[in-house]
């Protein structure tokens, strides 16, 4: 109870040097917290969609996707006859079945051409109104739609868009555009998460979309009272046989669940780790914040051991103290998530996934981790003080405060530090020289834990040493007050190692990517330049296919020269070695293609292989089945017959462009696809005649303008789109970080602001001979600086050398430039001196208040 009590009073006395550690605790539980909550109120919204939206036994096209989504290369859904439904309303169990027609494929835009899809990148789906429709969303205004003019939009997408009945819209699909007004406008009755949604009436859904009545995609069966899903689905395939997909509601939804459940497994264990890495940050300022209380308490703790304190009992009494500080920033943290929980929910709306906070769920799993992450990473990260604490001797009650470390320790830390190091350093160095991305990745990933642990354990020797020059090139211009600065930073150099290192961790990930990225755009521009051949390209930014009105558009634009089609078809092929291996994907061109993009070979041209009955494989696929020039492969093609192709080249593995892909001719393919079978065009690949290319350009825009689902780039459009598509990342990624950086911030503020009350009296007493508060406040400033720049130079070093190892792993594929970022790693250097500046704010200025004679007196 004794030691309760004294960690209570310990803690209470000390709170205002606490806070900054609960802060830390705080803000790291608050980011697991908060990143459990909103994944798990993401899987609640679409679980309940998805439950409220399956009817209970759904019936689609064998070649149909689990989820229900088009996938059909020509542009059009996969279809069931509409006979099925009659069929299905005779089996046993069937209270009702009815035929509806849906598509994910196609591009909806209003009057001006602007698309109605959702930013958030949520599916366009236009489909038929129907019975299951009906169940789970209600017309709020207007009518259902009737007849080929008419279409029904759902409310959501009719506010976001400011759409209103009588507004016209455009549908685009393969089959052409579908002008419609809005008849009526649906509001879901559950959270409707961002997907927008267009009704047909059934007769002009199945042309609009299908191009043909008398088909369905889907069928949705209800079952009559008293039958289960499964029993229906089996009197159902006793019916139809095996020839449809029939599913229960819950495999449809459990589907559906599986494909989010991906996307949101890699955000939930992403943000995580980004927590993950705050956590080990705040560790470094627990750490400091201890060692320093304990320090400053030898001589209490001295006079608690004189009177008969215990080892254990000290010990005990400090660890009592972090378990306090860890339960209080804990139980903050877990409310502060559910709040950041709620912000994301609102950030996402503001990007159109609307998510309701009805569904907000708080499972009692994530306050409990909450509570035990913090509780356990603070009361360990205390662990190594309140061992120091107990090693304190009742003699030091007659010492003053802050006795020397330990300097066998240190000389064993050092040690360590240099094998670990060391150790690390030879790691990333054989994932540098690895031959396969895979062997090397496991290198980098022990090199980078091993070198990055051993920075932490040798930092006091390389702030002693990094500080001294620090010192001599930024602090001794201001004169004695920087010579202070300097001492100051040098007096502890494990505390100085330590709060650097905070900083250095963010820093390190920040450079590594910086480097990681800036070489991934300079070699993606680098193979741009040396493989595309071709001056425009023409694509959906969604993977639909181009229409043959599009592409009839494209070949008539004045000021082109050719255009090359280029097509995706799945096959299974027979090699010599006589094997099968099935869902391959034959890409499919013109000739000129091997003019538009120029593939290194191993053996062959490239040309060769866009001759009749002709093909070519890539050089891995080559030597797994033994294929030379020469060999014949069967390719049977999923949706024709089968061909005997002969191989007349081999790619190199070491393309990027259309890495590992099979290419043929489109007129070979053609002799075994039926034209009403053959896919449409993925890409266009488009060349101006020469010396028209800008005027080509602005001409392609001009012919495109009736299809606005298709964009036209150019090699500087490409190259600019890369830039920033991994510019967005590296954003996104650098705010996550940025939580462990404001975390090593208040490593630094909270050791300033001991240090300061440390020195209380060597303050004082420099106050009293002549140090004015204007030169106090710059000392301590410059002592801040200098711990923020050493953090920074360890960060940006380690962090640049590992960066420079991935992009050797990049190297084997393809990604060959190594390109160092200097604007970013010198913008981030200069900074972290203004991170130092600002941490440095509110203990200057609190020394600056003390009173002298206090100060002094101070024990």
């Amino acid at each position: 109870m004794t030691v309760l009590k004294t960690s209570m009073r310990n803690f209470v006395a000390h709170k205002g040097r606490m806070a900054l550690s609960a802060v830390a605790v705080l803000l790291s539980v608050a980011f697991v917290c908060g990143t459990l909550v909103f994944t798990d109120t993401m899987n609640t919204t679409f679980d309940k969609l998805f439950q409220a939206t399956a009817s209970d036994v759904q019936i689609s096209a064998k070649s149909a996707s689990d989820t229900g989504e088009t996938t059909s290369r020509t542009g059009k859904p996969p279809v069931l006859p509409a006979s099925v439904v009659g069929e299905v309303r005779g089996a046993r169990g069937v209270r009702s079945a009815e035929g509806t027609v849906f598509s994910t494929s196609v591009t909806v835009v209003d009057a001006d051409k602007d698309k109605l899809s959702p930013s958030s990148g949520g599916p366009t789906i236009v489909g038929s109104w129907n019975g299951n429709d009906a169940r789970t969303m209600e017309i709020a205004s207007g009518t259902a739609p009737k007849g080929p003019g008419q279409v029904m939009v759902d409310a959501d997408t009719a506010d976001r868009h400011g759409l209103k009945r009588g507004d016209e819209i455009g549908l685009i699909t393969a089959l052409g555009t579908h002008h419609a007004r809005v008849s009526g406008i649906a509001a879901f009755k559950v959270t409707n998460p961002g997907a927008a949604i267009f009704y047909l009436d059934t007769r002009t859904a199945q042309q609009t979309l299908v191009g043909r009545t008398g088909v369905y995609t889907n069928v949705n069966v209800t079952a009559a009272k008293g039958v289960s899903d499964e029993q229906l689905k089996k009197n159902v395939v006793a019916v139809l046989g095996r020839d449809y997909k029939v599913q229960t509601a819950k495999e449809v939804a459990d589907a559906n669940q599986k494909q989010l459940q991906s996307f949101l497994d890699v955000m939930k264990y992403a943000m995580l780790g980004f927590a993950g890495i705050a956590f080990l940050v705040g560790i470094f300022l627990i750490v400091n914040t201890f060692s320093m209380l304990v320090a400053q308490r030898t001589r209490e703790i001295g006079l608690l051991r004189a009177i008969g304190s215990s080892r254990k009992q000290v010990n005990r009494s400090v660890l009592v103290e972090a378990l306090l500080l860890g339960v209080t920033g804990s139980v903050l943290g877990v409310g502060a998530g559910v709040g950041l929980a709620i912000g994301l929910m609102k950030l996402m709306g503001q990007m159109d996934m609307k998510l309701s906070t009805d569904d907000l769920t708080v499972a009692w799993t994530t306050p409990a981790l909450g509570l035990l992450l913090g509780v356990v990473v603070t009361v360990l990260a205390a662990y190594l003080p309140a061992r120091r604490a107990g090693k304190v001797s009742p003699m030091a009650a007659l010492r003053d405060a802050g006795a020397p470390a330990d300097a066998r320790a240190g000389a064993v830390r050092a040690v360590l530090g240099l094998l670990l190091t060391a150790g690390g350093g030879w790691s990333l160095y054989a994932a540098a020289t690895a031959d396969k991305a895979k062997t090397g990745s496991g290198w980098l990933g022990l090199g980078v834990l091993l070198t990055l642990i051993g920075f932490v354990v040798v930092g006091p020797l390389l702030a002693g040493a990094l500080v001294r020059v620090l010192g001599a090139v930024l602090l001794r211009v201001f004169g004695p007050v920087g010579r202070m600065a300097e001492r100051n930073a040098l007096r502890n150099p494990r505390r100085t190692g330590a709060t650097g290192a905070a900083l250095m961790i963010g820093l390190a990930l920040v450079a590594c990517l910086s480097v990681v990225g800036s070489s991934m755009v300079a070699s993606a521009t680098d193979q741009l330049d040396k493989t595309v051949g071709t001056d425009f390209i023409v694509q959906e930014d969604n993977g639909q296919v181009i229409t043959k009105q599009a592409v009839r558009a494209v070949k008539d634009t004045p000021g082109v020269a050719r255009v090359t089609e280029y097509k995706l078809l799945d096959a299974t092929l027979t090699t010599p070695d006589g094997r099968t291996v099935p869902k391959e994907t034959i890409n499919a061109a013109d000739p000129t293609y091997a003019q538009d993009v120029r593939t290194k070979t191993v053996a062959g041209s490239l040309a060769d292989a866009y001759a009749p009955d002709s093909m070519s494989v890539f050089e891995g696929f080559a030597e797994d089945h033994g294929i030379k020039l020469g060999s014949t492969v069967t390719v049977r093609f999923e949706d024709g017959g089968t061909a005997k192709l002969t191989v007349r080249a081999i790619t190199s593995d070491e393309a990027v462009v259309d890495k590992g892909a099979m290419y043929a001719s489109i007129a070979t393919v053609a002799t075994y696809v039926p034209a009403d079978r053959m896919p449409l065009d993925d890409l266009l690949f488009v060349t101006a005649e020469d010396g028209r290319e800008k005027a080509a350009y602005q001409a392609l825009k001009s012919a495109l303008h009736e299809f606005p689902q298709y964009t036209v780039r150019d090699q500087t459009d490409y190259k600019q789109e890369l830039k920033d598509q991994i510019g967005q990342l590296l954003n996104m990624i650098y705010g996550l970080l940025a939580l462990a950086i404001i975390v090593a911030v208040l490593g630094v503020v909270n050791t300033l602001a001991l240090s300061v009350v440390e020195r209380t009296r060597e303050i004082g007493l420099m106050r009293a001979i002549g140090l004015s508060r204007r030169q106090l406040r710059r000392m301590i400033r410059l002592e801040s600086v200098v711990i923020a720049v050493f953090g920074a130079l360890l960060g940006l070093g380690l962090g640049m050398g590992w960066g420079a190892t991935a992009q050797k792993l990049l190297a084997l594929e393809g990604l060959n430039v190594l390109d160092i970022p200097w604007p970013t790693i010198t913008g981030v250097f200069i900074g972290s001196a203004f991170v130092g500046l600002f941490a440095a704010l509110v203990p200057a200025f609190r020394a600056a208040r003390m009173n002298v004679l206090n100060a002094i007196a101070t024990d």
